[in-house]
């Protein structure tokens, strides 16, 4: 069994419960209630987990939304403060198991660049999780200068999570199958990081550095197809698209184990920008691991997409 750091692993704080079951309101009253216990559990049952998967360091991050739901900004940037304080205590509980993302509150640029650097400064956080649209404000939007121009900065990994889109797609009515985590939510994902890349983001801040779960949302298999029309249509960038995907952007596995998909993901972007992920406790980390720990790949590529990458992008101790 390779050792494992996992990289997208959620928890859920009093008083954010009605954020979050917002984006799961067909689920079974009764899974999301163990869903809820798995969420709100930092000890016997998060760790016995972790360590079935071979799994050494989890970093931890609020499940969505979030504040980024939250109207009122005042409250916002209270209670993502509030939440960042509860993640920092757990951590100095286990932290030779644990580390953190901050939950920001993207209503305000400067306070969310204040709190992504107390977060790393001051708290020890790796970087930032920010799940999707901030009420239908995308990370693109010309206000949230401040915060790339701090992120950029603190050399941060700010990691974009799913969320629900702004709208429904029409295409899907009916097809509820087809909802959220099955395909609308890595289409709204992989749409999101397009709009940083195409809007010119990574010009302005050359440095920044974004992650994606799911093997990188399906940019990874459209590298080709994105130079191409960019070409076509006259998208003015100082370097291709996919440039910018495989120097600006990392990815991990999570919700991703199946071998074809992540020989396709190391084949365009390289090994090196392919991190592990489990996503507990909506996928089963047993099976993130025994998929880690099988695949055909060779053993140092297993242990650089396991563990290494992740010490080495996210100053993570070993």
């Amino acid at each position: 069994m390779v050792q494992k750091i996992a990289l997208e692993e959620h928890f859920l704080c009093p008083g954010f419960e009605d954020y979050w079951k917002s984006t799961v309101g067909d689920v079974d009253p009764q899974i999301l209630s163990q869903v809820v216990g798995r969420l709100s559990d930092f000890g016997a049952s998060r760790l016995d987990a972790m360590d079935r998967a071979g799994i050494a360091r989890a970093v931890l991050s609020l499940s969505g939304p979030g504040v980024q739901a939250e109207p009122d900004t005042a409250i916002a940037v209270r209670k993502a403060r509030e939440a960042n304080d509860l993640l920092a205590r757990e951590v100095q509980k286990r932290p030779d198991r644990y580390s953190g993302f901050a939950h920001l509150a993207m209503q305000d640029a400067k306070a969310a660049a204040d709190e992504l650097e107390r977060g790393m400064r001051d708290l020890g956080f790796a970087g930032a999780m920010i799940n999707g649209h901030t009420n239908g404000q995308y990370l693109d939007h010309p206000a949230l200068a401040p915060f790339w121009e701090r992120a950029q900065a603190l050399n941060a990994l700010v990691y974009i999570h799913p969320t629900d889109p702004v709208a429904p797609h029409p295409v899907l009515d009916g097809h509820t199958g087809l909802k959220r985590a099955t395909w609308e939510w890595g289409f709204e994902t992989g749409s999101h990081a397009l709009r940083l890349v195409f809007g010119g983001l990574f010009d302005r801040y050359p440095k920044a550095r974004l992650a994606l779960g799911h093997l990188g949302e399906t940019l990874p298999f459209l590298l080709w197809r994105f130079d191409s029309r960019a070409k076509l249509y006259g998208v003015k960038l100082n370097k291709k698209p996919s440039e910018y995907i495989r120097e600006n952007i990392v990815v991990t596995t999570s919700g991703m184990f199946s071998a074809e998909p992540l020989h396709c993901t190391i084949a365009a972007l390289g090994h090196e920008h392919v991190m592990f992920s489990a996503d507990y406790p909506f996928e089963s980390p047993e099976e993130a691991g025994h998929f880690m720990d099988t695949v055909p790949l060779p053993e140092d590529v297993r242990a650089d997409i396991a563990y290494n990458n992740a010490v080495r992008l996210l100053g993570l101790t070993s």
